[in-house]
């Protein structure tokens, strides 16, 4: 995990890649609790069977699932000391070029690529892309903005 010891050194970090996260399973339970907690109960998300004999040759991840990783995986990142709190303002863009197969590891790396001050506090737009293990490329990518507010502010 990298730590910067204030929000200055975290700004003075943009352009920079931050580093990645550990490693985690997506499992068939996450999936169908997600699927429960959501309503989409498609099969090829929750169905073994009948995904085996799918494009995918198994059961895959929904992508809001994978996209609902990023603020835990983020968590194991980076830290920026001195801040009262951080908070998820959204995304610009989020894209899944590619499915997560259930059972694979995926870990989450980090670019800080935009900063701006605002009345609120430091908004930045982090690149964060999920990649499963032994893939190049990611299945997910998405401009995720998180504002920080430091300790001292009203």
């Amino acid at each position: 995990m990298r730590v910067f010891e204030d929000l200055t050194a975290f700004t003075a970090a943009k352009g920079e890649h931050l580093g990645y996260s550990e490693w985690h399973q997506v499992t068939q339970e996450q999936v169908n609790l997600f699927a429960d907690a959501t309503g989409d109960h498609q099969w090829i998300h929750v169905d073994a069977e009948r995904a085996a004999e799918g494009p995918f040759g198994q059961t895959i991840a929904h992508g809001f699932l994978t996209l609902s990783l990023l603020p835990v995986l983020m968590l194991e990142i980076f830290e920026v000391k001195g801040i009262k709190m951080a908070v998820n303002a959204g995304l610009n863009r989020a894209r899944f070029p590619k499915p997560v197969p259930v059972g694979a590891k995926v870990r989450a790396g980090a670019e800080l690529v935009e900063v701006r001050g605002t009345p609120a506090g430091t908004l930045t737009t982090l690149r964060m892309s999920v990649l499963p293990e032994g893939e190049k490329r990611g299945a997910c990518i998405a401009d995720m903005l998180l504002l920080l507010v430091p300790e001292d502010a009203q």
